[in-house]
């Protein structure tokens, strides 16, 4: 796919306002080329900066970039910052790099809903490395790791308690760790808990693919075949390297280990596995998605007004009204079925 970039800011624009979908499923053939990965962490780790970071890297190298800043909307004002493009300020005029901030509004899990969506274009644009950079990720922000092939994930020291920088839910994602700020006191304490960590468990290449549940598709196959497809991937250990991002001290090792990763992923049928478990929750959800808007669209309002009154009035429970909503003939009569 040829665009310009003020075509394809625009093509950018209509995906995230969800107006692209005949345009998104032209380009869908063109995909699966570059190689995405996700940077997440805790903020002030320093996230921005490594991506910029690695981005003059890949460009040393004849390698295109395209860049997804991720900034948290307000959830009282409805609108973002987008301060990501001040701090890559070093990247602007380089025709080989394409930087993409967008707003969560208001999604959890670290990725705005349409970010999937955006990755697919820049994919299809031709770009070779594609760099998504989230919000700043609590325990339960890892959405990345079903959007990227390799997730980093960064910490920095002195950030606090390191057991409470890494507790289950971040580690769990990381296939690269990622200790950024390196020339600050008490970086050996944080790579000796992130080793810690790691050598507490096995870690095993799940076919589910990090925080995505796959139950739908292990049923639909003969038990024991799952389990032997399971049982010949061997794991990935997470390496954890240390880098200072705003002086490319360490970059080129990590981008050797995101090489090395890709590798692996390419290595028995690891890559297709993870694609296949990723769209398998993307199917899932967007069909949860039309199905509640096809369901919503044949209430009538007032009777979901008074379906809501009669909960609020302790006469039925939220459950029940559920039950009655997704009736055959809710729409028509939705207070009469109790």
């Amino acid at each position: 796919m040829t665009l310009t970039r003020r075509e394809l800011a625009r093509l950018l624009t209509r995906v995230e306002n969800g107006q692209a979908d005949d345009e998104l499923a032209a380009l869908y053939p063109q995909t699966g080329r570059a190689h995405i990965i996700g940077l997440t962490g805790a903020p002030g780790t320093g996230k921005s900066s490594l991506v910029s970071a690695l981005t003059q890297h890949y460009r040393s190298q004849g390698l295109t970039v395209a860049i997804i800043a991720v900034d948290p909307t307000s959830p009282f004002s409805g609108g973002a910052i987008l301060g990501d493009r001040i701090r890559m300020r070093d990247l602007s005029g380089d025709a080989g790099v394409f930087i993409r901030s967008m707003a969560t509004r208001g999604a959890l899990g670290g990725l705005a809903v349409t970010t999937t969506d955006m990755i697919r274009v820049l994919d299809a644009a031709g770009f070779d490395i594609v760099l998504v950079e989230t919000v700043g990720a609590g325990q339960s922000e890892v959405d990345i790791a079903g959007a990227a092939q390799t997730t980093l994930v960064l910490e920095a020291p002195g950030a606090g308690d390191d057991i409470q920088a890494i507790k289950a839910g971040i580690l769990e994602i990381a296939d690269i760790l990622v200790v950024n700020k390196a020339d600050r006191a008490g970086v050996e304490s944080t790579v000796k808990a992130l080793r810690a960590m790691l050598d507490l468990g096995h870690r095993a290449e799940p076919i589910v693919h990090h925080t995505l549940r796959m139950e739908s598709i292990n049923s639909a196959r003969p038990h024991d075949q799952a389990e032997a497809v399971e049982m010949t991937i061997s794991g990935w250990q997470p390496p954890i390297l240390q880098t200072v991002a705003t002086e490319a001290r360490g970059i080129p090792e990590l981008a050797d280990q995101i090489a090395a990763h890709r590798a692996y992923l390419r290595q028995g049928g690891v890559l297709e596995q993870r694609e296949r478990a990723r769209l398998s929750a993307e199917i899932a959800e967007r069909l949860r998605e039309r199905l509640l808007a096809q369901l919503l669209a044949h209430i009538d309002t007032r009777d979901f007004e008074a379906l809501l009154d009669r909960v609020l009035a302790r006469e039925i429970d939220p459950l029940f009204a559920v039950r009655v909503l997704m009736s055959d003939n809710s729409h028509k009569h939705p207070i009469e079925n109790k």
